[in-house]
């Protein structure tokens, strides 16, 4: 590329249109891509969320089963 002041005014709008496209297009790119994580973020927190509730479903209610004692949970060489 040249020097901006040999443009005629007609090039230098058309140089500009066209760092405005590309910028633009860049721009939509990168939009799609963080479109793209968020969505595979939701499905994970998602799954995630389920999980927890799975795991608190097979969790004991308080005051049912056994009590354990934090002794219990010694190594047997202690």
């Amino acid at each position: 590329m040249g020097s901006n002041s040999a443009m005629t005014p007609y090039q230098d709008h058309e140089q500009r249109l066209t760092n405005l496209e590309v910028k633009a297009a860049f721009s939509e790119d990168q939009l799609d891509q963080l479109d793209q994580v968020i969505v595979r973020q939701q499905q994970q927190i998602d799954a995630l969320i389920r999980e927890v509730r799975s795991l608190r479903d097979r969790q004991p209610e308080a005051g049912q089963g056994t009590v354990r004692q934090p002794r219990d949970d010694l190594p047997p060489h202690y």
